[in-house]
């Protein structure tokens, strides 16, 4: 279930939502971004790992959103690390006495049956400005900004040349935004962090979608900048996620509706 990417950094492809699960190899075992969303994805994972005679020896949740901080007990116990902001989100969530009920009510009605929550949003936050992510593997950048979600981070694995988008950079979903703050400027500053590091990345992974590689990674960066600037500017929409979708992905053009209505809201 597992392709590699780059060297030492494999990717699996959740079925429903396009999950990308990021898997990258260090000396004693491996790092496991985004673990997936259904328990079966997640015990296939381990079984090939445990094949490959690799144990999952840190996780990172790039965001607290449901499909981010999912993990399976067959993955093990390893230390699972997000940004400080994203472990205060999921701390909030989990303090909530009916939290896994608003939790599942929130899940696909075709996986929520198979998507355990049990070890939803275990998540140790890193201290406030860490750059770096403590394991014993190949460097990894964390770089934290304010689109889309609190604590979002992407990571970049420095001497593979990948950069692990979170929810940011794909090729079916357009980009979404936070509700707080000013969301549009939020997410042009979380891509001007993300085009800065350009030079530095061969191979792209969106949180949802396909991988994309060499000059693509850039057509991705500039496609989400010209949709956000086109909604913050009044223009109409251009962007193919939205007039032109992947089959099976017109339901995601409600998103960009969505967004139209409440960034209106806001001005008005």
């Amino acid at each position: 279930m597992l392709e590699q990417v780059a060297e030492g950094v494999q990717v699996h492809r959740s079925e429903l939502l396009e999950n990308n699960t990021v898997v990258v190899h260090g000396r004693d075992g491996v790092l496991v971004v985004d673990a997936g969303i259904t328990g079966a994805e997640m015990s296939c994972l381990a079984g090939d790992l445990r094949e490959l005679g690799r144990p999952v020896v840190a996780g990172f949740s790039t965001h607290p959103d449901w499909d981010h901080v999912l993990w399976h007990a067959e993955l093990g116990e390893a230390p699972r690390h997000g940004t400080a902001r994203c472990a205060a989100s999921l701390r909030e969530v989990l303090s909530e006495p009916d939290w896994k009920a608003r939790v599942a009510e929130g899940l696909p009605p075709e996986i929520a049956e198979d998507t355990p929550l049990a070890l939803y949003g275990l998540v140790t936050g890193l201290p406030a400005g860490t750059t770096r992510l403590p394991w014993d593997g190949p460097e990894v950048r964390i770089i934290e900004h304010t689109a889309h979600a609190p604590g979002h981070a992407a990571l970049l694995i420095e001497e593979r040349r990948v950069l692990v988008a979170g929810d940011m950079l794909s090729d079916v979903f357009v980009p979404m935004f936070d509700d707080t703050g000013d969301p549009v400027e939020g997410y042009l500053a979380g891509l001007a962090a993300l085009e800065g590091v350009a030079d530095d990345v061969d191979v792209l992974v969106p949180g949802h979608g396909s991988v994309a590689r060499g000059e693509e990674v850039r057509a991705r960066m500039a496609l989400d900048r010209a949709y956000v600037e086109d909604l913050r500017d009044g223009r109409e929409c251009a962007d193919p996620r939205v007039v032109s979708p992947k089959p099976g992905w017109e339901w995601a053009g409600a998103i960009h509706e969505g967004q139209v209505r409440r960034l209106a809201g806001r001005d008005a």
